[in-house]
């Protein structure tokens, strides 16, 4: 039974399932809530997503072809374009007009950031905002699209919280940080994120330096993680040197259990080291997060009373009162909460 992705909340919200680079010459296929969808460029270059089944026999259209921007039907051939029309009918008369159930009842696509966002709702959202994504100082990083065997709630929560770090990163930063946590406030960050701020002491091992731009063991970090509605973390980081290191973590849900992950970094270095180099550390730290996170079975429950939490929690603790709030679930405050009105 479906605990929490099927909810119709959740459809109006942009999720990113893909690069925009994945999306060329064959068509791809995601689940996303649930939904099972195609997705291919059309012969202008946009991207379309639809169900996953041609409206003639059903058959799977991600098991077909794309030449010239044209979708084509493995199974009977009939083929789409431009907004999922349907363009051909190999086996009908040319002259006998297509059926206005032949064409693909498509979903709302954009892409920015170099991702692919797919929203199954009438009524899509705003998608996240990132000012730095204009700001020609900044450079921005790409990566593919991963899929963890966790529940994006799960991902969401870790993503909130930093007393796991002396104990999961322990390969990468985590060693030298506080295992206490200072009083953490919450507030509205840039771009409309809810969180908070925060200064940590991180390892900086040969891997790390890289990305931090500096080479002493231990390296000062000025941060900010917040939230947006329903499952998207943003993380800043701010060195002494005025280097600047932006994260934004994006998780869409499959179904309950299960979740597509990628992150998107922005930097104003002097672009002088590769992509490549400098986001490697950061991956390192991701599959220590997901190492972790798939060792938990289950959906993160909701229920104020169902989880133990200290004031290290407030963050994830604000997340998932507003998001029982968004599923129409109320939940009740707990001496933990301090929430603002809901983002997104």
């Amino acid at each position: 039974m479906a605990i929490f992705y099927d909810n119709p909340a959740l459809r109006d919200y942009w999720y990113a399932v893909a690069t925009e680079a994945e999306i060329a010459d064959r068509p791809i296929a995601r689940t996303l809530l649930g939904e099972k969808i195609v997705i291919y460029r059309d012969p202008a270059g946009a991207v379309v997503a639809a169900p996953d089944r041609c409206p003639h026999r059903q058959a799977p259209l991600s098991a077909g072809s794309v030449e010239k921007g044209v979708l084509t039907c493995c199974y009977h051939g009939w083929s789409y374009g431009g907004g999922g029309k349907c363009v051909a009918i190999p086996s009908a008369d040319p002259a006998f007009p297509i059926p206005d159930n032949a064409h693909l009842a498509c979903f709302s696509t954009d892409t920015r950031y170099g991702l692919v966002w797919v929203c199954l709702g009438d009524s899509p959202k705003q998608l996240p905002a990132i000012a730095e994504e204009e700001d020609k100082s900044f450079r921005r990083i790409n990566n593919p699209v991963d899929l963890w065997r966790v529940c994006a709630m799960r991902m969401t929560d870790n993503f909130l919280d930093i007393s796991h770090f002396p104990w999961v990163h322990t390969g990468t930063f985590g060693n030298n940080q506080r295992r206490s946590v200072p009083e953490i406030e919450l507030e509205m960050l840039e771009g409309g994120y809810y969180g908070y701020k925060y200064q940590v002491q991180a390892d900086n091992p040969p891997g790390a330096e890289l990305s931090s731009g500096n080479t002493g063991e231990v390296v000062s970090r000025q941060m900010t993680t917040g939230f947006h509605l329903p499952f998207t973390v943003r993380s800043t980081i701010t060195y002494e040197s005025g280097l600047q290191h932006i994260m934004l973590l994006l998780t869409a849900p499959v179904d309950d259990i299960t979740s597509y992950f990628t992150f998107v970094v922005w930097r104003n270095d002097d672009f002088s080291v590769s992509a490549e180099d400098i986001i490697a550390f950061d991956r390192m730290i991701g599959e220590e997060d997901r190492l972790m996170l798939e060792k938990i079975p289950g959906v993160l429950p909701l229920s104020p009373r169902a989880l133990a939490n200290s004031r290290a929690d407030k963050p994830s603790v604000a997340w998932r009162h507003q998001f029982t709030r968004l599923l129409g679930a109320p939940m009740k405050a707990s001496a933990c909460d301090n929430v603002a009105p809901a983002s997104g």
